[in-house]
């Protein structure tokens, strides 16, 4: 197996540290978004999406998109298990994965490409090209101060989003929290809460490692 990736953005490195945690390690080829190596018909054969990561199997099959990656890694490297180890961790692991996903990573994602000049004309990753919208910074703005008071409650005596145990959910939050800061919009101090969670899992080697 291959990876195709771009090393510092945080798709990948939601991949990454997914790896560092399993154990895992593939060969990998890197994809330069800056230059638009995305969109060349021999990666588009690959990655429909026009994106990174890409995992491209002995047999040719190529798999994109980040939890569709972790979740084929999932099963064929089930230990040490990362998508929950029993029916009830499962269900909440893929409940706040989702809510991580969509209330932080979606909102940071509508702030920065529609308000940096990168992206004109690619306010969404993908084939087509899109003009940015600019209403959706400041609703992104608000966005992410919600979900970090959100997650912050929901921390509240809690080590990992799944008490006592460590997991994809993790990952994605600390991805976002991070990648957020790209835009300036940092954990305020009354959040607690979180900012414990995000020094706690940011010490882990997996995280450390890719940074």
């Amino acid at each position: 197996m291959k990876l195709f990736d771009y090393p510092g953005v945080p798709n990948p490195r939601r991949l990454s540290i997914f790896l560092s945690e399993k154990g895992l390690d593939f060969p990998r080829t890197q994809i330069n978004l800056m230059k638009g190596e995305q969109f060349a018909e021999d990666f588009r054969c690959k990655s429909p999406n026009c994106d990174v990561p890409v995992l491209e199997l002995d047999d040719g099959n190529c798999i994109s998109q980040t939890n569709a990656i972790c979740r084929y890694l999932e099963a064929e490297y089930p230990e040490p298990p990362l998508f929950g180890r029993n029916a009830l961790e499962i269900g909440l692991v893929e409940m706040w994965n989702n809510i991580c996903f969509t209330n932080g990573f979606q909102a940071v994602a509508d702030l920065f490409r529609n308000g940096s000049d990168w992206f004109e004309g690619r306010a969404l990753i993908g084939p087509h090209n899109y003009d940015k919208i600019p209403a959706l910074v400041e609703r992104g703005k608000q966005r992410i101060t919600n979900f970090y008071q959100d997650i912050d409650q929901h921390l509240k005596g809690k080590d990992y989003f799944v008490k006592g145990y460590f997991s994809v959910a993790d990952i994605t939050a600390v991805v976002t929290v991070d990648f957020a800061t790209w835009t300036g919009m940092t954990v305020p101090a009354t959040c607690e809460h979180l900012l414990n969670w995000h020094q706690r899992v940011s010490e882990r080697p997996s995280i450390k490692a890719n940074s």
